[in-house]
């Protein structure tokens, strides 16, 4: 009796195969990145200058995110969607109003003379406090400069602020600044 032979198969290409693929899939398959928000630093304070200059309490408007995601704006209980409206009351001070930041008037290129706002938003979160609420207050923050930009855009140019040059961008940066200062998280818990 003799024994019958199993055939084998020829794998010798698989591994070629496998290599192919795996490039393939390197090659064609987009990693996605992590994005942070984009934020520029202050410049560096010289050696001989050891305090900043104090700032007026009407300039300064105060936003605490706290560990449970509640917002307290200028001493007041608010919801997160109507913070954008209150910072673009405070950032414009479209009434001059004397609890809201003073205006200083500034030669600004294509625009002219101008009143800029003294304002600086003062944001603070508890280490507590969860990062899809500081992100959304960080939006809302943002999409008040964002609109208010955009309206002066459309009043000075007649154009939207996406639409605008790089030139009249920076003039209207300029009359809008994006002044926001984050305090070290703190533990409000107790």
């Amino acid at each position: 009796m003799s024994k019958k032979e199993t055939p084998e198969l020829n794998a010798s290409s698989l591994a070629d195969i496998a290599f192919l693929l795996l490039i393939f899939f390197l090659v064609a398959t987009t990693m996605s990145t992590d994005t942070g928000l984009a934020r520029m630093l202050p410049p560096i304070v010289p050696n001989n200058q050891d305090d900043a200059p104090p700032i007026k309490e009407r300039n300064v408007f105060t936003v605490l995110l706290n560990f449970r995601n509640q917002l307290l704006v200028e001493g007041e209980w608010v919801d997160v969607s109507e913070l954008k409206e209150k910072a673009k009351e405070f950032i414009a001070n479209p009434a001059d109003k004397d609890n809201l930041p003073e205006k200083q008037e500034t030669d600004v290129p294509l625009i002219g003379t101008y009143p800029v706002s003294k304002g600086v938003i003062s944001l603070q979160n508890d280490r507590g406090s969860q990062y899809q609420a500081y992100l959304q207050v960080q939006n809302e923050l943002q999409a008040a400069y964002n609109e208010l930009r955009d309206e002066l855009a459309k009043i000075k140019f007649h154009k939207s602020y996406a639409d605008c040059s790089d030139a009249e961008q920076d003039a209207i940066k300029k009359v809008y600044p994006q002044r926001i200062s984050e305090a070290e998280p703190k533990n409000y818990k107790k």
